[in-house]
C-alpha cells in the first residue's frame, strides 16, 4: 500500500504520559478522486480527527485568485465557514484537503469559533477512506450540466450522484 503522507493525532495525553501516539490516519491514492485519507488504526464514533488548514480569504479574494479557473473544473480546497470567510487549503493547507466526498459519509464538519474540523460520525475500521457530504452550496439552479460538472464518484449504494447540496 503506497503511503504519500502520515500524520500523528498529536495526542495530549500520549504527550503528557511519554507514550508516542500512534497514527490516526494517512494519505494514498483514493479510489473515490485522487488522493483520499485513510483510517490507519480504528476510529471511535465521535472523535475529532483533524482540523481543515489553510489561508483563510475573504470571498472577493477567492473570486480573484480563481478568476481564471474553468466553469467546469470541480477540484477545489475551498472551504466556505460563512458568508465573508473562505479557508484555501491550496494555500498553507493540511492533509484534511484530500479528504473526499461521500453520499454515505463516516465523517462530518464542525465549525467552531470560525474553524472547521472533521469528525467521526460513526466508527470508522483501519484502512476505511475518510469522507465527508461537502454539500456544495449554488446560488444558481442545479441543471444537469451543473450536476455533471459536481459528479460524485463515492460509489455509495444510495450514491444521489452529485456533490451538490439538495435544494430545499
Amino acid at each position: 500500500m503506497e503511503r504519500t503522507s502520515i500524520v500523528s493525532t498529536g495526542s495530549n495525553e500520549a504527550a503528557r504520559s511519554g507514550k508516542r501516539a500512534k497514527r490516526l490516519y494517512f494519505v494514498r491514492k483514493s479510489g473515490i478522486h485522487g488522493r483520499g485519507v485513510f483510517a490507519a488504526r480504528r476510529i471511535a464514533k465521535g472523535t475529532r480527527i483533524i482540523e481543515y488548514k489553510g489561508e483563510r480569504v475573504t470571498h472577493e479574494e477567492v473570486d480573484r485568485r480563481y478568476a481564471d479557473e474553468p466553469e467546469t473544473d470541480s477540484h477545489t480546497f475551498l472551504f466556505e465557514i460563512d458568508d465573508r470567510w473562505v479557508i484555501d487549503a491550496g494555500v498553507r493547507g493540511n492533509a484534511a484537503r484530500w479528504i473526499n466526498h461521500g453520499c454515505n459519509p463516516n465523517c462530518e464538519t464542525v465549525e467552531e469559533d470560525g474553524r472547521i474540523f472533521i469528525e467521526a460520525i460513526r466508527e470508522i475500521p483501519p484502512g476505511e477512506e475518510l469522507t465527508y457530504d461537502y454539500n456544495i452550496t449554488l446560488e444558481e439552479r442545479h441543471t444537469p450540466r451543473m450536476k455533471r460538472i459536481w459528479a460524485c464518484l463515492c460509489g455509495a449504494k444510495k450514491c444521489r450522484g452529485t456533490m451538490l447540496a439538495r435544494k430545499r
